[in-house]
């Protein structure tokens, strides 16, 4: 096959580069640049796509004797990943924007170009794993749970899966760099990235708040109404945050209070006791498959965070029609309480290992009758 390997300069796209040659692809790496203006060097293991990791990139091309180019898509990550960000965080959701990414960029911008220029499959480093099923290609977790990505690839469907490629997929994260030292690929032990790629500094605070300018509001309690505070900004917040929140008194009991909710029309953050935080009933909309549509009813498990616990729940729909030509709506019923579930974050839904779609959280709420 005629497959594109996307390099961004770190050891997992090396290695998984390295094994489409040796699989006996015809392979072309690819860097992805995704800022106008890139940093020469990465701050230690934050962010992602500098003119190291093109350089980097470069020289895992030649080791491995391929064809390297590089891709200018920053103004579609600006437009549909940046920008998505900080219009979530304005409308007081929390979202992931390496799911966005995903979606986006690397398996639609890319892929489409890729099957435009004859490519058959796309690459990457992610750490999942591709199997044929009954109904086709199906996405599962990777060997490995601690490096487990299945999560952010959640939102791909059927005709992408089939036009991608991770061979790290059974792997841990050791055997690869082992690998790529017996390569000789100079990223053998360079860091993994972390945090969010156009968020260098890791203050993503600073970053929101020099885009969304400072706006002032009011912090009151969740119960009482009662005002507790200031802030300068709701996009500074997140649900479940403890730290940061400058009351002007403690609670009667001394408890600690969370952040249970964000009201962005009124910037009024909601203070309130940790068993506030605790749902049970989670909503989304947007949902996408990753094979074919499951009935109402039927029992998933669900990962909330990245690499979140997976809680089972019993999956219902809205009967209306999605983005992947099924339900609109789609609502969770969890077995037991999750904490600290916001708006905008992404459901992933599993049945044992394979992927059965995501969809995007509007809601949560606790159960009247589960109180304690």
């Amino acid at each position: 096959m005629k497959v594109l390997a996307a390099l961004s300069g770190g050891v997992d796209s090396a290695v998984a580069a390295a094994r489409a040659v040796e699989g006996g692809h015809n392979v072309v790496g690819v860097h992805l640049a995704l800022s106008p203006d890139p940093k020469a060097f990465r701050e230690g293991a934050r962010g992602c796509c500098s003119l190291e990791d093109a350089r980097d990139a470069r020289r895992v091309a030649d080791v491995l004797g391929i064809p390297f180019y590089v891709w200018d898509l920053s103004e579609q990550f600006k437009a549909e990943v940046i920008d998505d960000f900080v219009a979530e965080y304005a409308a007081g959701r929390t979202p992931n924007p390496c799911l966005r990414c995903n979606e986006h960029i690397k398996f639609a911008a890319v892929l489409d170009r890729a099957v435009d220029l004859g490519f058959d499959a796309v690459a990457t480093g992610h750490y999942a794993r591709l199997a044929n099923g009954p109904a086709g290609v199906e996405l599962h977790r990777a060997a490995d749970p601690a490096k487990d990505q299945s999560y952010v690839l959640s939102v791909l469907e059927p005709a992408q899966l089939e036009r991608s490629m991770f061979p790290l997929g059974d792997d841990h994260k050791e055997a690869v760099r082992a690998e790529a030292l017996h390569r000789g690929l100079l990223v053998a032990e360079k860091p993994d990235s972390h945090d969010i790629c156009f968020v260098a500094d890791g203050r993503t605070g600073d970053f929101l708040t020099a885009r969304l300018g400072q706006q002032q509001g009011a912090i009151r309690d969740a119960e009482t109404g009662e005002q507790l505070g200031s802030h300068d900004g709701a996009h500074a917040f997140t649900i479940g945050q403890r730290r940061g929140l400058r009351l002007e008194r403690p609670r009667d009991d001394g408890a600690a209070r969370y952040v249970v909710g964000i009201d962005a029309p009124t910037r009024t953050i909601l203070v309130g006791p940790e068993q506030m935080l605790s749902v049970d009933l989670v909503s989304g909309s947007r949902p996408r498959w990753c094979g074919p549509v499951p009935a109402s009813g039927t029992p998933v498990g669900v990962q909330v965070r990245a690499h979140g616990r997976e809680t089972p729940a019993v999956m219902r729909f809205d009967g209306q029609e999605g983005l992947g030509g099924g339900p609109g709506e789609v609502s969770l019923e969890l077995a037991q309480p999750e904490r600290g579930v916001a708006a905008g974050q992404t459901a992933a839904l599993y049945s044992g290992t394979r992927v059965v779609g995501s969809c995007t959280i509007t809601s949560a709420a606790r159960a009247a009758t589960s109180w304690a």
